[in-house]
């Protein structure tokens, strides 16, 4: 059997679940690549705490440079996060012939393409299967199961943290700082959870599984993001009585006037598949011209889920299956435009804040008409403080370039007391 020894950056949460694996599943690991694999060293700036894994102290070392640089080890398992020092740690590994596992999906979203055409040129493979969906195995089938399709569509559910906070919002009628609280208390979002109430994190996963699917490069600028953090129980009671539920929704499509990439919370029916994933859960919803619609589920993040991707990196890199699939991402000649959010057609849910009294509907309806919006249904609850009232709508189809022009204009009117919110519907 050869052996192969493995260099790891990075002893974080999933760093030591590599670890966890590694102790656990040696023999079955090593039954599967016919190799004998050694962990010959493991860098992080903090070698003295303990981590709860059984590991030789003669191992640790606080300097990178003594894995980028080892002429043994043949394959770097970088897991630092952040942009730098870890892009500069994977391009020099990858320069140095070292093929390269990560999880770093904001380094790849924003500068993937250097990673790439370095990992080509030098001949090796940078694998990254951890960076989206945690332990889904989302990367591989996109590169691998689905190859021979032209992919026409990706819907996502991609944060658990945003898709926990909304779960919560839907079945405990809570508001959105309680559900966050909650999350918080469970270890589920960071203390500044911006990333991923705001669908950076989302955005980031989607630039991945974007240009995997479509064959070019999808920058993160290009990708139109909103998060949850408008969202509030009256909108989630509205979804439900539509007959919709509220997701954190990433979604890309790909037409012939060019890709659609957006991130932002979104009204699906409630008999849609995605519809029914909760907590902190994420599915990826992929529709391929020729195997129609397929769906991946599980945990989409946590220590264990998202080391078991990085040793299916590990182990696909020794059994040799990659051939640089993973390396040289971005093949097609002729890229296409990516789509600005003002060329959307959507349907959307409207909620105002008004005044209490006779001619609102007919002001805000009058305006949404001429911009050529035409209402589908409308619903208005009861008087709020302050003689404050909330009419909601679900519009056809419009342009959001109108929507916007239409609620600037709205906005405006002395009738309107807060700031409208507006959901876009997929069908």
């Amino acid at each position: 059997m050869k052996n192969i020894n493995l260099g790891l950056i990075g002893l974080g949460t999933v760093g030591t679940g590599v670890i966890k694996i590694f102790n656990k599943n040696k023999p079955l690991i090593e039954s599967k690549t016919g190799a004998v694999l050694t962990i010959k060293k493991i860098a992080d700036l903090d070698i003295t705490t303990p981590r709860g894994v059984d590991i030789d102290p003669a191992k640790l070392t606080t300097k990178p440079e003594e894995i980028i640089s080892d002429p043994d080890i043949e394959i770097v398992i970088s897991l630092i996060g952040g942009i730098h020092p870890e892009q500069e740690f994977i391009l020099k590994a990858l320069e140095n012939k070292k093929h390269v596992v990560t999880a770093n999906k904001a380094l790849l979203a924003k500068n993937g393409k250097e990673i790439f055409d370095t990992a080509y040129k030098n001949g090796v493979s940078i694998c990254f299967e951890a960076s989206v969906g945690g332990g889904i195995p989302i990367i591989r089938s996109l590169g691998e199961g689905l190859a021979a399709n032209r992919i026409k569509s990706i819907f996502g559910i991609l944060n658990g943290t945003a898709n926990f906070i909304l779960t919560r919002m839907q079945n405990e009628k809570k508001s959105f700082k309680a559900c966050l609280n909650q999350a918080r208390e469970l270890g589920y979002a960071e203390a500044d959870p911006t990333l991923d109430i705001e669908g950076i994190d989302t955005a980031h996963k989607l630039s991945i599984l974007s240009s995997m699917a479509f064959g070019q490069p999808i920058p993160l600028d290009k990708i139109y993001c909103e998060g949850i953090s408008q969202i509030n129980s009256f909108d989630i009671e509205y979804a439900d009585e539509f007959g919709y539920c509220i997701k954190l929704l990433a979604i890309a499509k790909d037409f012939e006037k060019g890709i659609e990439a957006r991130v932002h919370p979104t009204m699906l029916p409630k008999d849609y598949l995605l519809s029914s994933v909760d907590g902190v859960f994420n599915a990826i919803y992929i529709n391929g011209d020729s195997v129609g619609p397929t769906m991946y589920y599980g945990q989409g993040a946590g220590q264990m889920p998202t080391a078991s991707a990085v040793w299916s990196d590990i182990m696909e890199i020794v059994n040799k299956n990659s051939n640089l699939r993973n390396s040289n991402i971005y093949f097609e000649k002729n890229p296409k435009n990516i789509q600005d959010i003002k060329d959307l057609l959507t349907k959307y849910y409207l909620r105002f804040t008004t005044l209490d009294q006779p001619g609102v509907l007919s002001k805000i309806s009058g305006i949404l008409g001429n911009f050529k919006i035409s209402i589908a249904s409308v619903m208005q609850k009861e008087r709020s403080a302050g003689n404050k009232v909330p009419i909601v709508m679900l519009t056809h189809e419009a342009y959001e370039a109108d929507m916007q022009k239409a609620l600037t204009e709205i906005n405006k009117l002395d009738i309107i007391k807060d700031k409208t919110i507006l959901i876009r519907v997929e069908r």
